[in-house]
């Protein structure tokens, strides 16, 4: 008889309670993880028109509180992150998601519980809004990828077979080196490295680098689109698809413990995962919730 999958998850709960709340050998194929960024202020929502995402009581409905200071935000990220580790697969990734403010003392911090073999790399996201006022603007966020421990750096998996994690070759490319077609008429280039020849299909597009500048934020962030649910600092689906795609494969579980609006969860269902989430904030539960009952995703809460 055929084993029933185990049920997506959802708790209203810090991150590092979560955890402990899971069931005993529950392990997490991939963790996302999107703290606050010492940015300051509580983050406010826009539930409804007139109301706005900002960071003024005033403007909407109070979404999570950004007040700590670095040594307080770094303080919590080291609980959970502890917690985090326990609940790793041994093939596992964790993506760390934040900005200039706190992204190197989280660095130093996972480097210290993780292990500096454990890094795997960082992603630059380039969300294509932001201030450009005077003196250097920062127009990007950083994605922190680690393993289990240094151990297990080769376990972890990356792969860039997905079209999500590709793109196209250069007009200059294309013209210089894809001279050759297949029986199907496919354009593409042979290279031979040592003794073995790969082959190149111009359609296929080349694989991803470490900036990603085409997924903009504004899709996730302007009710002018279906995607936004007005929660601040909601990330695009295609952000999330794409780290899911080629960290994880189908039936695996994703796990993303400060959700805010649901995306990972949503992200991981339409790519064929589970989920396991979470959030402390009232709020990012109730748009969670109400955004898995429109997408039609089942799930159950987390006692």
């Amino acid at each position: 008889m055929k084993r029933a999958a185990p049920p997506n998850l959802l708790f209203a709960s810090p991150a590092a309670e979560t955890c402990a709340r899971l069931a005993p050998g529950e392990l997490f194929d991939l963790v996302y993880l999107d703290p606050p960024y010492a940015a300051g202020g509580t983050r406010t929502a826009r539930t409804r028109p007139g109301e706005a995402r900002a960071k003024d009581k005033k403007r909407g409905v109070p979404a999570y509180d950004d007040s700590r200071d670095l040594a307080a935000l770094c303080a919590m990220l080291e609980t959970t992150l502890v917690a985090i580790k326990k609940r790793l697969a041994p093939h596992a990734t964790l993506v760390i998601h934040l900005d200039h403010r706190a992204v190197h003392d989280a660095k130093r911090l996972s480097d210290e519980i993780f292990g500096r073999g454990a890094f795997l790399g960082e992603v630059i996201w380039v969300p294509g809004n932001g201030a450009r006022g005077r003196g250097l603007a920062v127009t990007h966020q950083t994605l922190l990828f680690y393993a289990r421990r240094p151990s297990d750096r080769s376990k972890t998996r990356f792969s860039t077979e997905d079209p999500l994690l590709r793109e196209p070759y250069a007009n200059t490319s294309l013209s210089m080196h894809f001279t050759h077609k297949d029986d199907d008429g496919r354009l593409f280039r042979e290279r031979t490295i040592g003794k073995k020849t790969y082959r190149y299909y111009a359609d296929q597009g080349r694989r991803m680098g470490s900036v990603w500048m085409d997924i903009p934020a504004m899709s996730a962030n302007t009710p002018l689109l279906a995607e936004g649910t007005g929660y601040p600092t909601q990330k695009p689906l295609k952000l999330l698809e794409r780290i899911i795609v080629a960290t994880t494969k189908e039936g695996d579980t994703v796990a993303d413990l400060m959700c805010g609006s649901g995306t990972t969860l949503v992200a991981a269902t339409r790519r064929g995962r589970r989920f396991i989430g979470g959030d402390q904030s009232a709020l990012a539960i109730t748009t969670t919730e109400r955004r898995l009952r429109e997408e039609g995703i089942g799930f159950e809460r987390g006692e």
